[in-house]
């Protein structure tokens, strides 16, 4: 894959958040790109410690390699996961060392990928973890639209329904997120103990029609004349 970054005038200069088209390297939508191309930046500046905040690699805290990583990938899910950690932490929107605010970096990761549902999802989780649950909501139900098979989708909504006391859609929530094989409890425990929890209601299979054989070859083929085209 050769990489090509986007235009300038894709970038929105005006915005307080700054140009997320425009970086000395990229910026690439990272989930086109192969491990080894990501690599070439992760190596550096997303290594393990980086990424679950123990220390920085090429700065003296975790914030300037999170920010070099995000600089490049705008739409690196997981370090834009450690970044909102980060935030969470250290109960600072713009914890130390970091270029730009953990708003700013979900507003230049949804400017610069507006299809890319994870963004949301994570953006939707940090409004949950900072008390904001109806905006969470408003967040994840984009995501939904964007992505209606995504597990993590679910799950968040149930957790940021829950939050607003609104039962009946978080279990709604849960239901599809565990269909989907979202693995954490929380959400079902939640709801257990606030005596909400109810199984899914299995579902019961019809019984297969009576077969009425045709009379002859001729009635088995003939086509019916108000049958609808296939779907392409």
């Amino acid at each position: 894959m050769v990489f090509s970054g986007l235009s300038q005038a894709q970038g929105q200069t005006g915005s307080p958040c700054g140009d997320p088209f425009r970086n000395h390297y990229g910026p690439y939508d990272y989930r086109v790109t192969t491990p080894q191309q990501r690599a070439i930046v992760e190596n550096v500046h997303f290594t393990p410690a980086v990424e679950s905040l123990r220390a920085g690699n090429t700065s003296m805290g975790p914030g300037g390699d999170l920010d070099y990583t995000l600089n490049v990938y705008p739409n690196h899910h997981r370090a834009l996961m450690s970044m909102m950690k980060f935030a969470v932490r250290e109960r600072n929107a713009r914890p130390g060392g970091v270029q730009f605010s953990i708003e700013c970096r979900f507003d230049r990761a949804e400017r610069f990928r507006p299809d890319d549902a994870m963004v949301k999802v994570i953006h939707g989780l940090y409004l949950i973890q900072t008390g904001k649950p109806a905006d969470a909501i408003t967040k994840l139900e984009q995501a939904r639209e964007l992505d209606s098979n995504n597990a993590n989708v679910h799950y968040n909504l149930g957790l940021a329904y829950f939050d607003l006391k609104k039962f009946d859609q978080a279990l709604e929530s849960a239901h599809v997120a565990y269909a989907q094989g979202f693995p954490l409890p929380g959400l079902r425990d939640k709801l257990r103990r606030a005596g909400k929890w109810r199984d899914p209601v299995p579902v019961v299979e019809s019984a297969s029609p009576e077969v009425t054989m045709p009379e002859s070859v001729e009635d088995a083929v003939q086509p019916d004349p108000q049958a609808a085209p296939a779907a392409d």
